[in-house]
């Protein structure tokens, strides 16, 4: 299959979630612009897919911190084509995919939660992704603690399902958060209500084998809880 090109595929940054587990902070901060040293985790996620020459990128954003978002890009990335999407309610992480369907305009496209902090080579991993031919391609992490997470159950490089918190995990591999999809994944889409993206597709395409796992993620850390932000706060400099 012919490489396509970075420029070629988009990004969408899933930044809508109301962080319940680090209230009281995230009632007036979205989690997205919480900061990891002097900038925020979403600076680290458009930063990735910069440096990869993914320019067009769209960040789902919850319609109470709007404001929010309108400043952040204003002060950090003013030229910069970055798309703001928000939702007038939660539709979870697949039916908020509705909002951007039309400026996907048919494209390949990286997904990721904006809670998370993660180094990988995207390249690859689009390299991976046109290689395999599947519909989607989730990028996993290798971890000490798999018994915390949903970990893959993997025959070769195609997922077959995850276990959610298993006691024996198969496997120290879980999902990274970030997903690159094809535009054939919106046949599948229920529209503009709530769905999740782990729970209404992955499972179907993961039966219909076109569902890959890429197991080189340098390095991950999900920022959702105060005792994994506090790590994080450890553990990564961003300048």
């Amino acid at each position: 299959m012919k490489d396509k090109g970075m420029g070629a595929y988009k990004a969408v940054i899933l930044a809508g979630g109301k962080g319940t587990r680090l209230y009281p902070i995230t009632k007036e901060i979205p989690k997205p612009l919480l900061p990891i040293g002097k900038r925020p985790i979403l600076n680290h996620l458009v930063d990735l897919f910069r440096a990869h020459g993914v320019a067009d990128i769209a960040v789902l954003v919850n319609k109470e911190f709007h404001d929010d978002f309108v400043w952040w890009l204003k002060r950090h990335y003013p030229s910069v084509n970055i798309q703001l999407f928000a939702e007038e309610e939660h539709l979870g992480t697949f039916g908020g995919l509705a909002l951007v369907k039309e400026w996907l305009a048919g494209s390949h496209f990286f997904l990721t939660n904006g809670d998370e902090l993660k180094e990988l080579n995207l390249e690859d991993m689009a390299r991976f992704h046109e290689e395999r031919g599947g519909l989607g391609t989730i990028a996993l992490a290798q971890v000490p603690n798999p018994k915390e997470y949903g970990v893959a159950v993997l025959e070769g490089d195609m997922i077959e399902q995850f276990l959610e918190k298993p006691e024996n995990p198969p496997t120290d591999y879980i999902s990274s958060g970030l997903y690159l999809l094809s535009p054939e994944i919106f046949s599948y889409h229920p529209g503009a209500v709530f769905s999740m993206i782990e729970k209404e597709l992955f499972p179907i395409l993961a039966k219909e084998k076109k569902l890959s796992g890429f197991k080189r993620v340098s390095r991950w850390t999900d920022c959702g809880t105060w005792e994994r932000y506090e790590k994080a706060l450890k553990e990564w400099v961003l300048p």
